[in-house]
């Protein structure tokens, strides 16, 4: 990665809160937040009309599911890189989401500090 292609990411968050400390760490790599939403309908629209290389994705939006978000962009532009981050860490979400073609699950208590190198590999960008 670099400051002239950087990562571009979107996060699709309900809480501001998290949203805003996942941008700012994603920003201090050199990353290149292009897009923010809380519903899944609003994750869709602006994921497609974006682009990404890569989503930060929660399993519960508000509204609805981050689920409904991944198989709908999938289903469309697979190219498109899915981070799972939330705090519904049980294995059957860890399956469900891995399953539907996320690259990478990650529990935010757990395993916070994982998530630059989680979206450099999800880019599949040379590091």
């Amino acid at each position: 990665m670099t400051a002239a292609n950087p990562v571009r990411v979107f996060i699709a968050e309900d809480s501001a809160l998290i949203r805003d400390r996942v941008a700012a760490l994603l920003c201090a790599e050199d990353m290149d937040v292009v897009g923010h939403a809380q519903t899944p309908r609003d994750s869709i629209a602006g994921i497609l009309a974006v682009q990404p290389d890569v989503v930060v994705l929660d399993v519960q939006l508000e509204g609805g599911s981050g689920l409904e978000v991944l198989r709908t962009v999938r289903g469309t532009e697979p190219g498109i890189a899915f981070v799972v981050f939330s705090n519904n860490a049980a294995p059957a979400y860890r399956k469900r989401y891995l399953g539907e073609g996320a690259e990478r699950f990650l529990d935010k208590t757990a395993e916070f500090d994982q998530l630059v190198d989680a979206v450099e590999h999800a880019s599949h960008r040379p590091h």
